[in-house]
């Protein structure tokens, strides 16, 4: 029986519907059974996979190691460092007993109350706190800085609005936590690793970004300086992608983590933490993808090249799928990932609409003709554009073409994040973009929480980052009419 896709919600009529429509229809995630949790599916994970893969060899280049950290917390190291339990405190989730028994009454299993822990335990919403008490124990001297750790894992935050990947109560990611022996060098290293996340997000994920330093109420909790990647999707909303902060000694202090330096004289560490999430995968649906589907930059693809064979007969199908295995061979012998579908329960169009679907970057289609002409159908999915070429140098075409889709794809979006980025002096202005357009606006900041405050309360816009790049310039806040050296990003945002 012929199977049929369901169309999504379009963008323009209900874009966070067409997101939630193609996460689940694209087979990228699905809602669980435990509440603000989510499944990832194959698909999905596979494109997590890659990301992974990518930003593990970037973090090795680098000189990074993986370890692995408790899930588990004491409570009582979050009491250690106080701007982190405040800032932590209403997401966390707290393990008070360690076993369950039979209900007496009948009525299924209930906590043993003789099982309760002597310490509660905190499930890791991140690992400052157990990572530095942990490196109490391998510091001793300037000799063993520096530490360059990352751990890849989940974390827990009890979130009470959730949407698949942008928001979860459980989600995946990597986190690094690094030691120094100076300010200087921990600071070189938080600008290192927002460099590494930049260069991800555009050389893989095709994610234009701005690099940029939060403002002091919406740095990381614990952290002295904030540094972050913002990237905009197609609704005009701003999206965190990535962070890396400057931690100073904060954490070394309150886990009393000291160093003998080459002086011979006791100092505190200096640290960094950074990382991602599978928010990455948010971004990436919402930055690219069309109501056809998801739109794949070609190195996170988990199916770069798609090949559908066309026929009538058994016959037909066993010459036609020969050929195809030959240029599948030279493809893959070339590293492209290639999946050939000769299901023969589901219509050749049920395929081309499946694959749009799930953002395929090339789709080869060769029917009794092409077989007889030496040809092949080509459709790319960044554009749609459908060609009939040669067999003759396919294997060079395409490895070229998906060089070409994952450009295309970055430039399109920049063209796109450009054309977002509005400049205004005025409050009436600022307030009327935000509702007309969205997008990044550009305005004057006087520095302080109060003027920030007032901003976020009356419009929901915060201020995103203050470029590293930002040129001085003379103006004056557009509310407070203070002084004001630069401008800053502001926008809504996920």
């Amino acid at each position: 029986m012929a199977k049929e896709l369901k169309e999504l919600t379009s963008r323009e009529e209900n874009y966070s519907q067409w997101y939630n429509d193609l996460v689940v229809k694209a087979g990228l995630a699905e809602s669980s059974a435990v509440r603000g949790c989510m499944v990832i599916k194959p698909y999905g994970y596979a494109i997590w996979e890659k990301m992974q893969r990518a930003l593990d060899d970037m973090f090795k280049a680098t000189g990074h190691q993986n370890a692995y950290f408790p899930l588990f917390i004491p409570k009582s190291f979050f009491s250690k460092e106080a701007h982190h339990v405040e800032g932590f405190a209403k997401e966390c989730a707290v393990v008070t007993h360690y076993r369950l028994k039979n209900d007496p009454e009948g009525k299924g299993v209930v906590v043993d109350p003789d099982a309760e822990l002597e310490e509660e335990l905190i499930v890791r919403p991140t690992s400052e706190t157990i990572i530095w008490n942990t490196y109490k124990n391998w510091i001793q001297s300037y000799r063993d800085l520096p530490i360059l750790c990352n751990q890849w894992a989940n974390v827990v935050r009890w979130e009470m609005r959730t949407r698949l990947f942008l928001r979860t109560a459980e989600f995946l990611w990597q986190e690094g936590h690094t030691a120094h022996e100076t300010r200087e060098e921990a600071l070189a290293e938080a600008r290192k690793m927002i460099g590494v996340y930049a260069e991800f997000a555009e050389k893989w994920m095709s994610l234009p970004v701005i690099v940029g330093h939060k403002s002091d109420s919406e740095r990381f909790a614990g952290a002295e300086d904030t540094l972050t990647i913002e990237a905009m999707m197609q609704d005009g909303k701003a999206l965190q992608s990535g962070t890396s902060h400057f931690l100073g000694q904060n954490f070394a202090k309150a886990f009393d983590v000291q160093f003998t330096n080459r002086e011979g004289k006791l100092e505190y560490v200096w640290a960094t933490s950074w990382g991602v999430s599978t928010r990455l995968m948010g971004a990436l649906i919402m930055a690219h993808s069309d109501n056809n589907g998801l739109v794949l930059p070609p190195k996170l693809a988990p199916i770069q090249v798609v090949m559908i064979p066309i026929y009538k007969g058994e016959e037909e199908l066993r010459r036609i799928t020969e050929r195809l295995d030959g240029i599948a061979s030279e493809l893959k012998a070339r590293g492209i990932s290639v999946k050939i579908d000769d299901r023969d329960n589901v219509r050749t169009g049920f395929k081309f609409a499946e694959y749009e679907l799930k953002g395929v970057p090339v789709r080869l289609a060769m029917g009794p003709r092409d077989f007889t002409n030496g040809t092949i159908e080509l459709v790319r999915r960044d554009t749609l554009h459908k060609d009939t070429v040669s067999l003759e140098g396919l294997t060079d075409r395409i490895v070229s073409l998906l060089d070409e889709i994952q450009q295309n794809i970055y430039d399109k979006a920049l063209k796109f994040r450009e054309g977002m980025i509005t400049r205004v002096d005025s409050y009436d202005e600022f307030k009327r973009v935000l509702d007309e357009k969205g997008g990044f606006i550009l305005a004057h900041w006087d520095g302080t929480p109060e003027t920030e405050a007032k901003i976020k309360e009356e419009t929901k816009a915060t201020i995103r980052c203050i470029p590293v790049d930002a040129p001085e310039e003379s103006g004056v806040d557009m509310i407070s009419g203070k002084p004001s050296s630069r401008r800053v990003i502001f926008a809504r945002a996920y």
